[in-house]
């Protein structure tokens, strides 16, 4: 009889938080730029520059932690976690190990197994590293500053997840509450959001965890779910040989789908942190915290009970239109402005989505605007163009943000409402194509639609398929 398995995982999610200054210093965070010319003395490091706390990032931490329903440590610290890396200028980082400024918090999930919330140990603020290029041709490494000192807040889980599914739930919720909070974009392919998997596997029943093994490198949630997967396999494995796991950080390989050790795990005291003699402890006041508290948006589980009672909307679109920030936002403006909920859905679920995917983007890419929607929904519903013409307009808003209105009137596709001309070319169609007459008159249903498309191809398009199918019918 075979053993049965137990997989434990716990995830440390580093995110970049959205300042637009890096946490000690005024350098930009923009992503890209020249390497090494987002820098200065602080965030490379030279000796005698002293640190400054950016507020915002306290803010963000703050508003993360309230959301994830997180204690906040009202007096917090920074300490110096030591480490020699060439990507890391100090030879420390600053981050918070004894007063980290959330902690005991927790959000619930939803899987195939149903509800369950997912335990966080704690929630703290830090500095990003630098990041090294490994140049092939002149076969040496470059460092690159520019993210040196980017603010992270790093997201501590219990060992709560049993499964792939679990883990997969957990980023997607956690990466939902901080785009809603405007925290960070948590692009994964960016590494502006980044997950670290803690992952041991024990005999089913069992009361003690197994050894675990870190695992870094991960940039997308299918990496994610397949080095779960291939690392469970891993360690069952060796245990099944009657081998030890061994306590290390691997770094995972999605081309080959196989993990590598780095380097033995450290653990705290390796660090040798100490409380950083170069920043003042963070108080948050009673005050501050309850203005963090105030300016807190609506979130995605409370928006999705909003839009089931507010708007008339299949539950399944509600579900995609609350599953990204930017989705959400364009609906309700689209439809304050048109007052037309299921049409502003319909362009979005649609249109919207067909194009994103063509081109491989996100929802966040978007840059239309709501009032250019709003008029084209408008357009259509007066009559003045059909859905054929409606449609490659929209791929116009979509691309140019285009005026719908301006665009319309400027290439003359507004349709054609006058019946005395239409009778003209449908007489000129039944005259034009007897065959198709006798065939629609021998029951042949099918020639009724090509005499149609004869038609709107003479009006250029810029008549009312009802109308003519409508005319036709009579004048045969």
């Amino acid at each position: 009889m075979s053993r049965q398995y137990e997989t434990v995982i716990g995830l440390e999610v580093h995110v970049e938080l959205a300042t637009k200054t890096k946490i000690f210093c005024g350098c930009s965070t923009a992503f890209g730029g020249a390497p090494n010319t987002h820098t200065c003395p602080v965030c490379t490091g030279m000796p005698g520059s002293l640190p400054v706390l950016n507020k915002q990032v306290v803010e963000y931490a703050m508003a993360v932690g309230l959301a994830t329903n997180c204690q906040i440590h009202q007096f917090c610290k920074f300490d110096r976690k030591n480490y020699f890396y060439p990507d890391n200028p100090q030879n420390y980082q600053i981050s918070q190990l004894y007063l980290p400024i959330c902690h005991d918090g927790g959000i619930e999930i939803e899987t195939s197994a149903g509800k369950k919330v997912i335990g966080i140990h704690e929630i703290h603020m830090e500095e990003d590293a630098g990041k090294l290029i490994h140049d092939e041709w002149e076969d040496c490494t470059l460092v690159d500053y520019n993210r040196s000192g980017v603010p992270l807040i790093e997201i501590v889980s219990e060992p709560d997840m049993r499964s792939a599914e679990e883990v997969i739930a957990y980023l997607d919720k956690l990466r939902l509450i901080v785009q809603y909070l405007g925290a960070s974009d948590c692009k994964l392919q960016e590494g502006s959001m980044r997950a670290d998997v803690n992952l041991s596997v024990r005999e089913a029943g069992a009361k003690e965890f197994g050894t675990r093994t870190e695992m870094k490198n991960l940039n997308s949630f299918k990496a994610i779910g397949r080095a779960i997967e291939g690392e469970r396999a891993r360690q069952i494995e060796l245990l099944e040989e009657g081998k030890k796991v061994i306590q290390e950080t691997r770094r995972w390989d999605d081309n080959k789908e196989y993990s590598y050790p780095m380097r033995s795990k450290e653990d705290a005291h390796d660090y040798r942190y100490f409380p950083d003699p170069d920043l003042v402890p963070v108080i948050i006041s009673d005050e501050w915290l309850q203005e963090v508290r105030d300016r807190q948006p609506e979130l995605r589980t409370e928006k999705l009970e909003r839009y089931k009672k507010e708007f008339d909307i299949p539950a399944y679109d509600a579900d995609i239109l609350t599953g990204s920030k930017r989705l959400a936002d364009l609906f309700e403006e689209t439809t304050a402005l048109c007052g037309k909920p299921k049409k502003v859905s319909n362009w979005l679920m649609g249109e919207t989505l067909r194009l994103l995917k063509e081109e491989g983007k996100e929802p966040e890419d978007l840059s239309f605007t709501p009032q250019h929607l709003a008029s084209l929904i408008e357009l259509l519903d007066a009559g003045t163009i059909n859905q054929t013409v409606a449609k490659e307009v929209f791929e116009k808003i979509y691309y140019e943000d285009v005026d719908p209105q301006v665009y319309v009137e400027e290439h003359g596709l507004k349709m054609v409402n006058d019946d005395n001309l239409l009778r003209t070319v449908v007489e000129g169609v039944i005259a034009a194509n007897p065959q198709s007459v006798a065939d629609y008159k021998g029951g042949k249903e099918k020639a009724l639609g090509f005499l149609v498309g004869q038609t709107m191809k003479q009006m250029k398009g810029k008549a009312n398929p009802g109308a003519v199918n409508k005319m036709l019918k009579e004048l045969l």
